[in-house]
Order: structure tokens, then sequence, then C-alpha cells
């Protein structure tokens, strides 16, 4: 969406200044956040009435940048500072429910980060122990968590590859970066019994798992595709298969793969209201990716991260097939169905926004291309696609990007 009319939305929202306590009750923001946990968490398919209680009550503005505050109860991630961002709050919300948090459990979590996800998780569970390689970002967050008094959250810096052996075993684990693979300390620290979630893959494919401890051996299963920062220090050092930012391609642009059992789109993340319909007549193969609202303002889309490096790319040529049925924007101007790349810079800070569309009305499958120029800043890149509020139904499919060199 563009950003500056989503200043001039937040902003009515935001109120800036001091701490205040973490009790909603008392918190002058409580409002917006209630929204925030209505539309993008409750209505999204979260459930555990802890879980949800603990996202109303916890001040997540209090855990971001000043800078940044303004945004605070949108469902989207933001920069922290030191290459780091906080995750959006579904996806907060979302991994503490398939944590299945009791409130005896000790808890390890790898990436404090800004300290909201250990902050979701004082009021749930005994004990957190949260580890941060980031030294700035450690100290702060412990500080953060210190003046809301989050008695039970203990802080430390490290790696948090390592784990922290002195308080192990845990009865559940949390992480918050993404490693190639698991970490054998972790899965030795983790009970018998005991529960992980963690995003595991390529920097920008990864799944997020939830694994079960049986017999000494992690059992996995697959939740959802998802990105997160990676997880550095020995996980990035020992990394394998790294990103090409010289060659960025999208994987499963023909959304001819999909996640099994599931009736998700393989290499998309953050998928809301995305359904894939098989029909003779597609564009490209068997199969197309469909976005369907009917509710002014609720998120329907998806996401693909992309290494883009601005000094090395000129531009991207974007293709893809699309067909409309009775599409209207949303709430507000900025809601409509389009496709968007949002580049970032090394510190993953937003540089540039482009977009292709949008469109409206009905209209049968066409033909769409476009030429993004990237800015010499970029790092990264995350295209988007589907309807971001607006409604009616919206069909993608043979979605390609080539790199054009400078």
């Amino acid at each position: 969406m563009d950003l500056r009319n989503l200043v001039g939305l937040v902003v009515l929202l935001a109120i800036l200044g001091g701490p205040s306590p973490a009790r909603a009750q008392r918190d002058p923001l409580a409002e917006a956040r209630n929204r925030m946990v209505d539309r993008a968490i409750v209505d999204a398919g979260v459930k555990d009435a802890r879980v949800i209680e603990s996202m109303r009550t916890t001040p997540r503005h209090l855990f971001i940048p000043a800078k940044q505050r303004q945004y605070a109860y949108l469902d989207a991630a933001l920069p922290i500072g030191h290459k780091q961002t906080i995750s959006p709050p579904f996806v907060v919300a979302f991994m503490t429910e398939q944590l299945e948090p009791k409130p005896e459990d000790k808890v390890l979590e790898i990436g404090t980060g800004s300290g909201y996800q250990a902050a979701i998780l004082s009021p749930l569970v005994r004990d957190v122990y949260t580890i941060e390689i980031v030294e700035p970002l450690g100290r702060r967050a412990a500080k953060t968590l210190k003046d809301l008094k989050y008695a039970n959250v203990h802080c430390k810096i490290g790696d948090g590859y390592q784990g922290w052996p002195e308080h192990a075993p845990f009865d559940k684990i949390i992480v918050t970066c993404s490693p190639e693979r698991v970490p054998a300390a972790l899965a030795e620290q983790l009970k018998e019994g005991g529960r992980m979630v963690i995003p595991v893959g390529e920097r920008y494919q990864q799944m997020l798992y939830l694994m079960t401890k049986r017999d000494g051996k992690l059992v996995r299963e697959k939740l959802v595709p998802t990105l997160f920062v990676p997880m550095t220090g020995t996980a990035e050092a020992q990394r394998e298969k790294k990103p090409d930012p010289a060659h960025p391609e999208l994987v499963n642009g023909n959304f001819e793969e999909s996640l099994e059992n599931s009736g998700k789109a393989a290499g998309w993340h953050y998928q809301r209201q995305l359904k894939l319909i098989d029909e003779a007549a597609a564009p490209a193969g068997a199969r197309f990716a469909r976005f369907s609202n009917n509710e002014p303002g609720l998120g329907a889309q998806a996401l693909q991260g992309l290494p883009t490096d601005g000094q090395k790319i000129k531009q991207l040529r974007v293709s893809l097939s699309v067909r409309g049925q009775d599409i209207r924007p949303g709430r507000f101007p900025y809601q409509k169905a389009s496709l968007a790349i949002v580049f970032y810079d090394v510190d993953r800070k937003p540089v540039a926004e482009k977009f292709v569309g949008p469109w409206s009305g009905t209209f049968p499958w066409r033909r769409v291309n476009r030429t993004i120029d990237v800015p010499t800043k970029a790092h990264a890149a995350i295209l988007r696609i589907g309807l971001f509020g607006a409604t009616g139904q919206l069909d993608f499919d043979d979605l390609k990007v080539e790199a054009e060199p400078r």
C-alpha cells in the first residue's frame, strides 16, 4: 500500500510519548490494538483465548522505535534497527498458539529482537528465557521488558545457535529467526514431549515447522510458508545455499505447486483469502491463484521475498496474467487490487514501492508486462499480489520476474 496514504491513516491512531503501563484499560492505544487483534488475528483464524488476550494487553508500540510507532497496530513487519525486524502481529499470535503455552512451562526464545514475542509469552507461561545475538538490540529489549515489569522474562546476549544449556531442558522453544537447519543444541535442550516452533530453509524460501520431541527425536509438521530474517552467527556461517541478489527469481509463479493437505500455494508467504483453482482454461498449466473478498478493508494477499542488489540490477521486468470480477476499492483510497514491489536497503528499511495495476471492475484474462526501476540502494525486495482491502475476485497466473543488469 502507498506509504504516504498510510501515514495519514495511522497517525490518527498513534499517540506517541513516554512509556505507559502494559494494562490495556490504561493504554490510550487499546482501541487501535483491539481493532488490529479482531481483524488481523481473530478473523485470520487464531482461536486460543489466552493468546488473544495477551495480544490485546501487550503494548506493541512500546517495543518499536519511535519513528515506527505510528505503524504499530498494522499487521506488518517493521524495522527495529541493526538489520532486524519485529514480526507481524498475526505471525506472533500464530506461532504462540502453535506452541500451546501452559502456565507451568519454561520457554526458550531464540531471537529476542524487540522483546515483543517474549512479552506476549510472559503472562502465558512460568518463565521465558530469551537470547539475542545483536548486543544493542538485546540490551534495549531487556530494558523495555524490565521497565514494563515482565519479571519472568530472563534475557541474555549470545548466539542462540547454542541454546541456553544452564537452564535446559525447556518445555517449549520458539525461534524467531531462520536457520538453514535445526541447530542440534536446540533439539537436545527440548524436553521429551516438548514443542518447538521454528522457521527453517533458504534465505527467501522458508517453512514454519512445529516439531515435537518423541523418543529423543524431532517429529516435523509443516505449518505454513514464511519469511523471517536469517539466524546469524554460527547458523549463517554454516549456511550452504545462499541467495543470488544479481538474479532474483520467483518460485511457483504459475501456482502449480501446493502444500500437501493445506490447499496453500507453495513458495508464497502470509497467504490470506487465497485459493488454488484447477481450471482447464488457466493461462499456464492447470491451476491459478484466486483472491476473493467481500468485506471492504479485509486483507486478501500473498507475498514472496526476492534477493535484489540495486548495484547490479537496473530493472525488473514483471509479466503476469490477471483476471477480475466485480473489483471495487476498499474502505480507503489506497486499498486497491494490484501487484506491488517494495524495495528495502541493507538495514531492511523501505526505500521505494512500485505498483502494477491497480485493477477494477470485471475483465477477462489479460497479459500484463511492466518494467520497474530498481533503486541503487536496494538490497532485497518483497513482491505482493492481491486485493489489499478491495472487494471482488482477482485471479493471477504465470507470474514472472526477470532482472536486467546495470
